[in-house]
């Protein structure tokens, strides 16, 4: 795939920015432990409010773990998701010993992004979803209240998107991004 026929960069940026994306074909195979845990020490390096660090993250790599995972990841997700060999639940804590946490999404949004561009350096893929019951989540899992969930994201290596429904064949590929025009502003909000 000629990544240049779905995105280009107006300005001069490292590839790895243009390069990843969130592809639903994986392949079965296994990632080994110190590349995900790699992945998942890059996103520990995110910068976050008064370091507070509220990001935290739940692995499932076996079937056991996986199985669990499903219970609680919508269909249309699961048509796909499930030949992924790791998933990761993010999540924030919201509180602080000071009180509510104001940044917590913005900085697990953060740790995020790092995990991502980590997993493309490394030869991963990474597609977040936020189709799946937050509740039953924090059931299954024993995830206290004070946290907020954002994603799983499915992880490991690309596979053919032959493997994928007629719908998900069609939609694999890169997507663009709008132009800066339409999405920075100077001095004040312009809608």
């Amino acid at each position: 795939m000629n990544m240049k026929d779905y995105r280009t960069a107006k300005y001069n940026i490292e590839p790895i920015f243009i390069n990843r994306w969130s592809p639903r074909a994986f392949r079965e195979d296994e990632i080994p432990e110190k590349t995900l845990l790699g992945v998942l020490e890059a996103a520990s390096w995110a910068p976050s409010a008064a370091n507070i660090q509220p990001w935290r993250f739940v692995i499932a790599r076996t079937e056991k773990d996986r199985n669990r995972f499903y219970s609680f990841i919508n269909d249309g997700n699961l048509t796909w998701c499930k030949k992924a060999p790791a998933l990761i639940l993010v999540m924030s804590k919201t509180t602080t010993e000071r009180g509510p946490s104001i940044s917590h999404a913005f900085d697990a949004g953060s740790a995020w992004g790092f995990l991502s561009l980590e997993a493309a350096h490394k030869g991963l893929i990474t597609h977040a979803m936020g189709g799946f019951d937050r509740n039953k989540a924090k059931e299954v899992l024993g995830i206290p209240e004070e946290y907020q969930l954002h994603a799983v994201v499915a992880i490991g290596y690309q596979g053919d998107k032959k493997g994928l429904s007629e719908v998900h064949q069609e939609r694999e590929k890169p997507s663009g991004r709008r132009s800066l025009d339409e999405t920075v502003f100077e001095g004040k909000f312009e809608s």
